[in-house]
This record gives C-alpha cells, structure tokens and sequence, in this order.
C-alpha cells in the first residue's frame, strides 16, 4: 500500500472514531449554539471581500466535493450579500485554471463556461452592485424571483440543458414546504455522483425559542423536508461521513449524494 493510500485510510479510521463519539456530538452542537447566540458566528466571515454567513467548516467541506466532482455549472437557492456565489465562482475558476495547467495551456480560462446561478426573491441593489463589480463575476449568473416559481425553475432548467456535471446547493426560505419544494425542482438536476446540499438542517436539531420570529423551527425545517423527499427518491443517500468529519455543521443530513 502507498503512502498516499496509507494516509486516505487513517483519515477514514479517524471519521469514523468522531462518528462514533456521542458526546463530540453534544459538544458540538452546544458549541454552535453557544457561538450563534453570543456572537452570530456564522456572520463574521467573508470570501474575496464579500460577506459569506457560513460556517468555515461547511465551506471547506463544499471544497472538497467540488474539487472531487469537478462541476460545470452550481446552482445556488439564497444570495444575500453573494460571498457564497463569489466562493463557488471562484472554485470553479481554480478548476479552470488547474485544466489548463494540466494541458500545458493549451486551454484557455476565460473560454470556460462554467457557471454559478444564484436564485433570490430579493436581490439587494447594493449587494448585486457588489457581486457585479466583483472580479468572478463573468462566472456568475443571478436570477430574482422565487425559487420555487414555475417561471424560475423552468429558467433554470431550461441554462442548466447543457451542462452534464451539476452540483445544487438549497440556502434561502427554510421552511419544510419550501425546501421540500425546491428539492422538487432542483434536485433532480444534480448529476450521478455529484450532490445536493441543504443548508440549515441544524434547525430541526435546535430549541424552539431560536425561532419566535422565524416560520421555520423543529418540525418545519430543512431536515424533515429531505427526510420527506429521500422517501419517494432513493436515487439519492445522505452522506454522513461528510458531517461527521466536520462535526461543526448546519447541514446534518444534509448532504445528499445522488446514487443513480
């Protein structure tokens, strides 16, 4: 066995001792809740100058799967300020830029199409003036409307046609209803292999009082709309290795890998 393969399978071994720690659990989550309350930790983070509201560890989960699955085209439900639409593009351009190494430039970067389509019901004029004056923002395209509008999802559908590797990140209204809805409409363009991430399952998982002006909470959240939509559609599986190497993580249950 090589180094390398070594190395693969005591990272294997290590994820599956923090799987198996309940109490790693616990701390966890009571070190999340701890920091959103203090500090809404998940606020304080940026990426290429815009403001990215993610935890760093799911950030750098959303690496691995992209440089893993090499996607042509993500597509994001929630834009706010856009520091996730800069992080995708910019991953995306990094793939671009390591083809062409590989080739002994012979292609050229700026010729790919890869994409990024961030859908919101309210695009802010200040952050799509940010997003659009941003240096990755040739690798981005945002569509304003309801994510789960008939109008919207044919759109999507109708620019994500030619693309044959596509990763779908769910992050804006997380309601059961909603996300359940946009699991509907957009998880079926997630290619073999490649995955579905919804965002903010962590709610289910949360006290009640977290959410007094929210229309989500436990009962009505991200988790029980992908444990609804997994029981009508077993071409995907929840990958729990990815959580519980990040232990640290709103998306428990959440990344789901598609199968066939």
């Amino acid at each position: 066995m090589s180094q390398n393969k070594q190395f693969e399978e005591q990272v294997k071994a290590n994820i599956q001792k923090l799987e198996a720690s309940e109490s790693l659990y616990k701390l966890s989550y009571d070190w999340m809740f701890s920091a959103g309350t203090i500090g809404n930790y998940t606020y304080n983070f940026s990426w290429l100058g815009r403001p990215l509201i993610q935890y760093p560890q799911d950030m750098v989960g959303m690496q691995e799967l992209i440089w893993a699955i090499k996607p042509d085209l993500i597509i994001e439900t929630g834009i706010a300020h856009g520091g996730s639409l800069i992080y995708s593009a910019s991953l995306l351009a990094m793939l671009d830029y390591c083809e062409a190494v590989e080739a002994g430039f012979a292609l050229d970067p700026k010729a790919s199409k890869r994409k990024v389509i961030g859908i919101d019901i309210d695009i802010r004029a200040h952050n799509r003036a940010a997003i659009e004056a941003h240096p990755m923002a040739h690798k981005i395209e945002m569509i304003q409307g309801s994510s789960i509008a008939e109008e919207v999802v044919a759109e999507v559908h109708e620019r994500a046609k030619n693309y044959k590797k596509v990763l779908v990140c769910l992050d804006s209204n997380h309601t059961h209803e909603h996300v359940l809805a946009e699991l509907n409409a957009y998880a079926p363009l997630v290619s073999v292999g490649s995955y579905c991430a919804v965002f903010d399952t962590v709610i289910e998982d949360m006290p009640a009082e977290y959410f007094t002006d929210r229309p989500w909470g436990p009962g009505n959240s991200p988790k029980t709309a992908v444990w609804e939509y997994l029981k009508t559609n077993p071409e995907f599986l929840i990958d729990k290795e990815i959580e519980s190497k990040l232990l640290i993580t709103v998306a428990r249950d959440g990344f789901l890998k598609r199968v066939k």
